[in-house]
């Protein structure tokens, strides 16, 4: 059994690891259009410090949800009734993409979204993150003292990470239709209960209208989003009674 950072448990899946050796790519962040998991990233956390704004359950359920997303987005699942479907295998271009494609496609018996989303967050941080940072969006620095020291993340720039964050909100509080990758990414926001830091002091007619954008997302993203949510608030009801 393979255990998820907020204590929940995925059936044996067989691993696919991550480049060993990452390797930054050449030329500036602003030279890659970010993805779904990347503004996802960088909106549950901090602009200045890299600090989580989220749970460590709830932050890496978020992410495998956005990862799962991007390959909806690639034309390479579908997700309907709590189950996850591939309908295209061949491999995208995003390593990660591919890797968590490759995961899909050698465990076949395996279909519930529930399940994936348990399996993909397992890794979806570090994963990430290490993406994000081959294309220059994070930083790396060591933390904690010398015997117990671990590699923490930062954003690379301050306007870059709050460009989400900032977008979003005004968006929303000046009540504009979203676009379907706000959209996406304002669902994760609302379902890894993120909106209320998102909206603080935003009025209730702010948060209905989230709701309202959310709930017009694409069904088979909606399916996605619901299975999320589901799975956030048993974590956030673990954690609140462990």
């Amino acid at each position: 059994m393979t255990s998820t950072p907020g204590g929940e448990y995925a059936p044996h899946l067989r691993e696919h690891p991550a480049p060993s050796r990452p390797v930054r790519a050449v030329g500036s962040a602003a030279a890659h259009s970010m993805r779904l998991a990347d503004e996802f990233f960088y909106l549950a956390h901090d602009d200045q410090t890299g600090r989580p704004r989220l749970f460590e359950s709830a932050l890496a359920h978020g992410l495998a949800a956005a990862l799962l997303a991007e390959l909806h987005w690639e034309g390479r699942v579908t997700f309907e009734r709590g189950y996850v479907r591939v309908v295209r295998s061949a491999p995208p271009k995003d390593w990660l993409q591919h890797l968590v494609l490759d995961r899909l496609i050698a465990e076949p018996q395996h279909t519930a979204t529930r399940t994936w989303l348990a399996f993909v967050a397992t890794t979806a941080y570090e994963q990430v993150a290490t993406r994000m940072w081959q294309l220059g969006l994070l930083r790396q620095h060591q933390v904690g003292r010398l015997w117990r020291q671990r590699i923490a993340y930062v954003p690379a720039d301050m306007n870059t990470a709050a460009w989400s964050w900032a977008r979003l909100s005004y968006q929303l509080r000046n009540y504009q239709r979203l676009n379907a990758f706000d959209v996406a990414l304002t669902g994760l926001a609302l379902h890894t209960q993120l909106d209320p830091i998102l909206l603080d002091g935003a009025p209730l007619a702010t948060r209905a209208f989230l709701r309202q954008q959310v709930e017009q997302a694409h069904p088979p993203l909606r399916d996605l989003l619901a299975d999320l949510g589901a799975v956030v608030g048993g974590a956030v009801l673990s954690h609140r009674t462990s």
